[in-house]
């Protein structure tokens, strides 16, 4: 058995499945396809119900897309291709028209599947992104606060120069300043920081008790200690509050 296609009258053709099942624009877009090519490109499957009648058994969409051709322009649709169900083909065609349809079926719930894989995989990679975002800002701000931090102690280390690098490293007019700032007038803080410099060029303090012992003032016939211990002891209190 040789299976052909059989041209037929779409008038002689009738479907179970109501026309309302398919979109009118798709049933639309398909007829005036159907009439550009002056046929279907996949023959529907019928069977006989009477002499000169036929039901549709597979391919109902093609179906009502050839009538609606056959309304646009009934003298170019008034055929259409099938595969008559006969007697002596009837057992071999219904198994492939069940088959196919259940391949349809597994395919359309594939498709249906992947998309909602699809849309889930979207959500989720939405989700990630925004936890990403999140976590990128988080750590911005969280870095623009250790900057400033830093920048707060690089600065407190500035102000809180260590007592002996005063004596050790500052000029004469700044050290009038800070022995000012401390109690000295402004007469016996720059004969005390005058000595500094000359003391600290012959050689560096080592410590603030070698400041104490080598700044000595004038004192009557005498020199004297220019900072008492004590003195240097609120000096370095006064100092270490700024």
């Amino acid at each position: 058995m040789k299976l052909s296609t059989s041209l037929v009258a779409i008038k002689k053709i009738i479907s179970s499945v109501p026309r309302s099942s398919f979109a009118d624009d798709d049933l639309e877009q398909a007829a005036n396809l159907i009439l550009e090519a002056a046929g279907v490109i996949n023959p529907i499957v019928i069977r006989r119900s009477s002499i000169n009648s036929f039901e549709v058994v597979d391919g109902h969409f093609e179906y009502h897309a050839a009538a609606r051709a056959r309304e646009i322009e009934p003298h170019k649709g008034e055929m259409i291709g099938a595969f008559i169900i006969e007697s002596e083909n009837e057992e071999t065609l219904t198994k492939q028209v069940e088959l196919f349809r259940q391949h349809k079926a597994d395919s359309s719930e594939q498709t249906s599947f992947k998309f909602k894989d699809m849309e889930q995989f979207l959500i989720n990679l939405e989700s990630r992104f925004e936890k990403i975002t999140n976590k990128i800002l988080e750590q911005a701000t969280s870095n623009a606060k250790l900057e400033n931090e830093v920048k707060e102690l690089n600065k407190q280390m500035v102000d809180k120069t260590e007592p002996i690098e005063i004596f050790k490293t500052l000029s004469q007019v700044k050290i009038v300043s800070k022995l000012q700032n401390s109690g000295f007038n402004q007469k016996k803080a720059s004969q005390i920081a005058e000595i500094i410099e000359i003391e600290r060029n012959k050689e560096q303090f080592k410590s603030l008790n070698d400041v104490v012992e080598r700044v000595k003032i004038p004192h009557g016939q005498k020199m004297i200690k220019a900072i008492s211990r004590e003195k240097m002891l609120e000096i370095v209190d006064r100092w270490s509050e700024k």
